[in-house]
C-alpha cells in the first residue's frame, strides 16, 4: 500500500533503483521508541531527500533535521504538526501530502452512527505519540451535538495495551469504534481486528489495508495513490525544488471501502444505500 506505489511513482518519473536512484528504508515495525534512532541513521547516510510515512515518523524527522529536505506522506494537519508556517508556502524544510483528519474522522464517526444506530456511546481509539492530548476535544463537542451520541477517546501507545482498552470500552457502553490511522496501528492491524470481534465491536478504519476481516469499514484517502503522488514531490526536491516554497498537497480521491468478512461474522445488518456507494467490498 505504500511502498510499492511510491517505487512506482519514481519508475514513472524515470528513476530506476540501483540505476540512477539509492533508496534506504527504514521501519520502526511499530516500536515508537526506536523512529528517531533511525531518522538519526538515514540523516547519516547524507540523503538527498527524505521521505517519512504518516504522523510519528514525520515528527521524529522534524525533530532530527532543519536542513534535510523532507516529504512527509499521510499526515493529518502540517500547520498544527509544525511541519509547515502554511499549505501553500511551507516555509521550512518539509513539504508533502496531507490528508484531512477532522473532515475524516467526522465521516468515520457518521458510519459508525449509521452502522450501530443503537449504539449511545462512540469510542475513537488514538496513538497518544500521533495526536497530542486534547487535539480532539473540541471538535467531539460538536460531532456529539450532529450525532446524538457521546463520543470518548481512548490512548493506546502499542499492542500491549489494547487489551486494557476494550475491557474499558466495555465498561463504559461503548457501541462503535473508530480507529485513526498511523504506523502502529497499520503493524498491528491484525490483532487489532481480532480484538474487534472478540469484543464484537463495531470499527470503522482509516485505511482499507486495515481492514484483515474483523474492522468493518474504512473511509480514507487511497493510500496507494497518495504514495505514488508523493513519488512527484521528491522528483521536485531531487531536481533542487526548495520544500519551503513547494505547498503541501492534500489527498484527492477518498474511498469507502466495506469488509463483508466482519459484517458477516458480527452479524451486522449494513444499510444497503452504504453497500452501493462504497468503492470497494472485501469479500
Amino acid at each position: 500500500a505504500v511502498v510499492e506505489p511510491f517505487r512506482q511513482g519514481l519508475r514513472d518519473l524515470g528513476y530506476i533503483e540501483g540505476q540512477n536512484i539509492v533508496i534506504e528504508y527504514r521501519s520502526a515495525e511499530g516500536r515508537h521508541e526506536r523512529l528517531r534512532e533511525l531518522a538519526d541513521e538515514l540523516l547519516r547516510l547524507e540523503p538527498d531527500v527524505l521521505v517519512a510515512a504518516f504522523p510519528a515518523p514525520a515528527l521524529a524527522v522534524k525533530d532530527a533535521t532543519r536542513t534535510v529536505p523532507v516529504v512527509a506522506v499521510g499526515v493529518d494537519n502540517p500547520v498544527q504538526m509544525g511541519l509547515a508556517a502554511s499549505l501553500a508556502r511551507p516555509g521550512g524544510n518539509f513539504t508533502g501530502i496531507s490528508g484531512f483528519a477532522l473532515e475524516l474522522i467526522a465521516k468515520r464517526l457518521q458510519l459508525v452512527h449509521q452502522l450501530v444506530p443503537t449504539a449511545r456511546r462512540i469510542g475513537i481509539l488514538v496513538n497518544p505519540n500521533v495526536m497530542r492530548a486534547g487535539a480532539l476535544d473540541r471538535p467531539i463537542v460538536d460531532w456529539e451535538h450532529t450525532l446524538g451520541v457521546r463520543i470518548s477517546v481512548y490512548p493506546a501507545v502499542g499492542p500491549d495495551e489494547f487489551e486494557g482498552v476494550f475491557n474499558a470500552m466495555a465498561r463504559d457502553g461503548v457501541g462503535g469504534l473508530v480507529v485513526l490511522a498511523d504506523a502502529n496501528t497499520y503493524t498491528h492491524r491484525v490483532r487489532l481486528n481480532a480484538l474487534c470481534l472478540q469484543w464484537r465491536m463495531p470499527s470503522v478504519w482509516g485505511g482499507r489495508d486495515f481492514l484483515t476481516g474483523g474492522g468493518l469499514a474504512s473511509y480514507q484517502s487511497a493510500f496507494p495513490a497518495t504514495y505514488r503522488r508523493a513519488a512527484a514531490l521528491v522528483d521536485k526536491g531531487l531536481k533542487g525544488g526548495k520544500p519551503a516554497e513547494i505547498a503541501f498537497e492534500q489527498s484527492t480521491k477518498i474511498e469507502l471501502v466495506i469488509d463483508r468478512r466482519a459484517i458477516n461474522a458480527l452479524g451486522i445488518a449494513v444499510p444497503r444505500s452504504i453497500i452501493v456507494s462504497a468503492d470497494a467490498v472485501l469479500e
